[in-house]
Parts: C-alpha cells; sequence; structure tokens
C-alpha cells in the first residue's frame, strides 16, 4: 500500500476481537478500536489489547466516542459529560498505543440562529479543552444529516484554522454523500495540508452504507494517485465480515499497484 499503513475496524464488520487479531495479522493490518463499545460491553483494555497486538504485530488507531456524545451540545451538562468521556477516550488511546484518535464535530438539534451560534461556541469550547491530546487527533468530516454542525471543507477548514492541534481524517463515503463524486477531491483540495487519517468504505452517493470499496460510486480511479502518496494512516470501515475486508484490502492492492 505505498507509505499508507492500512488498518479496519472490527466493528463494521462485525467481528469481536478474537476473530479481528488474527485477520489483520495475516493481512498485515491495524485495527482501528472503537471506544464507545468499551464503554458499553466489558471488553479487554487498552493494555491488554496492546499486548496482543505487539505480540501480532497489529498497531491500532482509535475512533473516539461518538454514541450519544455531542461535543457541541447546547446544553452544559450534556456537554461536560461528552468532555469528560472525550478525555477518558484519549487515555485510553494513549495507553493503547493509538497512531491516531478519530473525532466527530458535533451536532446541532435545529438549524436556528441562536442554537447555531450556541452550538458553534460550545464546540469551540471542547475543542479547546482538548488542545493538547496525547495522541495525534484527527477531526472528521461528517454532513450526512442536517443535524451535523459542521458541514462542507470550507467551514471545516476555518476551524481546523482556529485549532492547529488537530488534524484532518478524509470520511471518502461520507464526501460522496454529502456532494457526489467530487466530494473526496475538494476536501482534499481544502484541507489535503492537514490529513493524517483516512476512512474507506463506499457507497451509492445516497446514504453512509460502508460498502467494500469498490462496490459503490466512490472514484476509486481518481483517488488512486492521492492514495498512492499517502503517508499516514488509514481505516477500512466496511461490512461484509472478513471478506468484506479481504475484498477492500485485494481491490485496494490492485488499483495501487505501480
Amino acid at each position: 500500500m505505498g507509505g499508507m499503513r492500512l488498518g479496519f475496524t472490527p466493528f463494521n464488520a462485525e467481528l469481536d476481537y478474537e476473530a479481528a487479531f488474527p485477520l489483520a495479522a495475516e493481512l498485515g493490518l491495524d485495527l482501528e478500536v472503537a471506544y464507545d463499545l468499551h464503554e458499553a460491553f466489558p471488553l479487554p483494555g487498552a493494555r491488554e489489547l496492546r499486548a496482543t497486538g505487539e505480540a501480532l504485530g497489529v498497531g491500532f488507531t482509535l475512533h473516539l466516542p461518538f454514541v450519544e456524545l455531542n461535543p457541541a451540545s447546547l446544553i452544559p451538562s450534556v456537554r461536560k459529560l461528552s468532555q469528560e468521556r472525550l478525555l477518558r477516550a484519549l487515555e485510553f488511546g494513549e495507553a493503547l498505543g493509538a497512531k491516531v484518535g478519530v473525532l466527530h464535530t458535533g451536532l446541532i438539534p435545529v438549524r436556528h440562529p441562536v442554537a447555531e451560534r450556541l452550538a458553534w461556541e460550545a464546540l469551540e469550547e471542547t475543542l479547546a479543552l482538548l488542545r493538547d491530546p496525547p495522541l495525534p487527533v484527527a477531526l472528521e468530516n461528517l454532513a450526512l444529516w442536517e443535524r451535523d454542525l459542521v458541514r462542507g471543507p470550507e467551514e471545516l477548514r476555518r476551524l481546523l484554522e482556529r485549532h492547529p492541534h488537530f488534524g484532518f481524517c478524509l470520511d471518502v463515503g461520507h464526501a460522496l454523500v454529502e456532494l457526489g463524486p467530487k466530494g473526496p477531491f475538494r476536501y482534499l483540495e481544502a484541507l489535503g495540508d492537514r490529513l493524517i487519517h483516512l476512512h474507506l468504505h463506499d457507497n451509492h452517493g445516497r446514504r453512509d452504507d460502508h460498502l467494500p470499496v469498490g462496490s459503490g460510486r466512490v472514484p476509486w480511479e481518481g483517488l488512486a494517485p492521492f492514495l498512492r502518496g499517502f503517508s499516514g494512516t488509514a481505516a477500512l470501515e466496511v461490512v461484509g465480515g472478513p471478506e468484506g475486508v479481504r475484498r477492500s484490502v485485494e481491490r485496494l492492492a490492485a488499483l495501487l499497484a505501480p
């Protein structure tokens, strides 16, 4: 995969760690850990996961919490809880030895001028609180629903300019749903210099299906030159179990072959 370090998310592939670790070791992949699952279920701790990974040659990236979490919440007590969860997740990521943590930027309950102003102020407060993270943190493009606060590459660019301690995670599937086939390229043009992580999966442009690579309308051929030169981390967020992961790895390898 050139200089890119590729992984996959067991959560999307519906694999537990007992199945995910051997698959990752076999394919030479990392695992992107979903912190939400570690809050909800009795799963191995960060140090146990790290020891298993070190034994198998499997590294990690971390998806910071997003389930029932809103770093842009208008309600101070909800926002405070979101901030506390994010700080705990970053401690988890540090113990895990995660290469990067991916952060969703928050939700807004209604598109009203007052609500928008308060939500932006709340998000700025949360990001300022995380200004010295123990691992690199990448803000992910969303804009899948009206409730997603940050919309479009220019808005995300301005946010990252105000918070230079964060990087950018390009989710190619989200960009396709939001802006059509030109979406990934528009985000790369605006934010390529801040890019540290990728989420790779496919869809047909209508919703966030997380299909295996090559199964939808993401313009992979057009993205190939960029992917060949990318030296950061990436995670396959694909459904379809082990076969979905294998098929995605094979299609990427063929796409990126010299």
